[in-house]
């Protein structure tokens, strides 16, 4: 007999709430990343058009950078400050029943483990061990779906956004900058694009979905916006604004 037959198969595969958690800071990460291209891209490329002056394109890419990474970390901030607000205020409420109502409380944790396909008997059996062991904790989870161990952090969330929106932002930054005068568009549209490929594929595959039409969505967009942004950056340098 095999060793996997004594000890059973190797299993490595991630469980629980914590591998969802880890997935959407992964994808916010992307998304913010996705955003600090199109955006700066599109403002960088669009400076472009109206002036080839090198300061005037480093000044421009610099304040939507520090304008874009600072609105995305507040806006992170505030909503899940807002959502752990609400975390928390459930939690209280749900203290207050069990130190008022256990035997309600009880009956409701019998009730949804019902819900979940457990008989009478073996969900009344579960909540009773679930309550003696931690009461709030098993409410939490399975009646309101909160980890008490893992409320929502504004502060993480702000910083993860403002740090995926600079890391995205830096390259249609450089790509703008660095090339002699007749290359800086052209590079910083096939760098962008190859960028949007990369976040288009790897937000399809975070979640579980066919890489192609993110991609060519993905694609499509930083195109429209980069074309409209330069074309309207022609018209002003045309008309002498740049």
């Amino acid at each position: 007999m095999t060793d996997e037959g004594v000890s059973g198969p190797a299993h490595d595969e991630a469980h629980g709430g914590g591998l969802g958690t880890r997935l959407n800071w992964l994808r916010a990460a992307v998304l913010g990343a996705n955003d600090g291209i199109v955006s700066t891209a599109g403002l960088v490329v669009g400076v472009a058009g109206a002036t080839s002056n090198r300061a005037a394109l480093l000044t421009a890419g610099l304040a939507g950078l520090l304008a874009g990474s600072m609105s995305m970390a507040a806006g992170e901030y505030v909503s899940v400050s807002t959502q752990r607000d609400s975390e928390m205020a459930a939690l209280a409420v749900e203290r207050r029943e069990l130190r008022e109502q256990p035997d309600a409380e009880l009956e409701e944790l019998t009730q949804l483990l019902e819900e979940r396909g457990l008989s009478r008997e073996v969900a009344g059996e579960a909540a009773e061990q679930l309550t003696e062991r931690d009461a709030l904790r098993a409410h939490a989870r399975v009646e309101l779906g909160i980890d008490p161990d893992e409320l929502t952090n504004p502060w993480h969330a702000a910083w993860a956004s403002f740090l995926a929106f600079t890391a995205g932002a830096l390259l249609p930054l450089l790509a703008i900058v660095l090339p002699p005068s007749g290359w800086r568009v052209p590079v910083t549209v096939v760098s962008v694009v190859a960028a949007l490929v990369a976040t288009g594929w790897s937000s399809a595959r975070l979640g579980a979905a066919a890489p192609g039409r993110a991609v060519v969505r993905n694609v499509a967009g930083g195109l429209l916006a980069m074309g409209v942004t330069y074309g309207v950056g022609v018209l002003l340098g045309a008309a002498g604004v740049g």
